[in-house]
């Protein structure tokens, strides 16, 4: 008996593989050493420097991926937000040229209000018309939201932008890319609404179970409503920040930005149906796809190898939460088989 109760984990150490080792964001944090290592070997001008500067290539649309968290952990989709932030930067473009003296701190909250506007009609219809699915909603604001923005600057650009509105994209703070501290200050204030307030337990309970959340009394439609605005004021954020580095707009602007967005949210562990997940796991995520882009870039790796690359670990995110529930049923059937064993002898 006492060789057989010897062999079984103990409790503490039972609870601290399955509170860190076993968390996804631990393995995400391996796979991001890996990354830097591997970037490292690979090339000699990967360094911290670069790695700071880098972060302007890709952090603007990392804004988006804290409200698309909450979109996915309710079990829904938004795949309207590239062409909200090309509207939104058209409008902010249009506006400042327009000729009539409008000031550019106006044209930016005209273009953080269109994108604000954007995502209020996206939850707006799908709080009225419950029936319909989310993909089906968006998809189809997606082709609205940049449809306009292709009728208001055809395929023209607009650009001469005050020099100080180039401190956004390009500013730095020290060392510190001034874009980067502002993704800090979002990646805190985030986290702290999702794990640390009644709003964020509302949306873990929603996700698990809608209707089970609405009876209990929990306003899911507008709760709802709330995260997609979230995602339109969000994606104006990014326009602000595309636009700067850019130093000029076009309706095709942040192309393809949905996808990179939605992958760094289900990389990071957050379940497509909802009600699981933790916003750390994506905020780890953004940095792995970042700084996997930068290193491959530096050597000139095809983007195709990136796109492998990604889908490889995507397919391994959404795998492991089935693997880790079966693994988790069999150690738990093996130790109930143990436990009669010892109780028989």
């Amino acid at each position: 008996m006492n060789k057989i109760a010897a062999k079984l984990p103990s409790a503490g150490q039972d609870s601290f593989v399955r509170k860190y080792l076993m968390r996804w964001e631990a393995i995400l944090f391996l796979i991001l050493i890996i990354v830097n290592v591997f970037n490292a070997i690979i090339s000699p001008y990967y360094n911290f420097t670069g790695i700071l500067g880098a972060t302007r290539d890709f952090m603007d649309k990392t804004f988006i991926v804290f409200p698309m968290a909450m979109v996915i952990l309710i079990g829904e989709i938004d795949i309207s937000v590239a062409a909200t932030v090309a509207l939104s930067s058209v409008m902010m473009g249009v506006t400042y040229n327009a000729g009539n003296g409008v000031p550019m701190v106006v044209a930016i909250l005209i273009g953080i209000g269109t994108a604000t506007l954007c995502g209020f009609i996206n939850g707006l219809v799908l709080t009225k018309f419950k029936e319909l699915s989310p993909m089906i909603v968006t998809l189809a604001t997606q082709t609205m939201y940049r449809g306009l923005a292709y009728v208001i600057l055809e395929d023209q650009a607009a650009g001469s932008f005050p020099g100080w509105f180039q401190y956004f994209g390009w500013g730095s703070i020290g060392p510190v890319p001034f874009i980067l501290i502002c993704f800090v200050v979002c990646a805190v204030i985030f986290t702290l609404i999702i794990n640390k307030t009644k709003f964020g337990r509302r949306i873990y309970a929603i996700g698990n179970n809608r209707e089970a959340s609405r009876f209990s009394g929990i306003k899911v439609e507008k709760t709802r409503l709330i995260i997609y605005t979230l995602v339109g004021f969000m994606a104006g954020i990014t326009a602000i920040f595309l636009t700067s580095r850019m130093s000029s707009t076009r309706p095709n602007i942040a192309l393809m930005y949905e996808l990179d967005i939605i992958s760094m949210v289900v990389l990071g562990g957050i379940s497509t149906s909802g009600g699981k997940g933790r916003i750390s796991g994506a905020i780890i995520s953004i940095f792995i796809v970042g700084l996997l882009k930068y290193g491959l870039g530096l050597v000139n790796i095809s983007s195709q190898v990136l796109m492998i690359i990604i889908g490889l670990l995507l397919v391994i995110s959404v795998m492991t939460p089935n693997v880790a529930g079966k693994f988790k049923e069999a150690r738990r059937q093996r130790m109930l088989h143990d436990k009669l064993s010892i109780q028989q002898k």
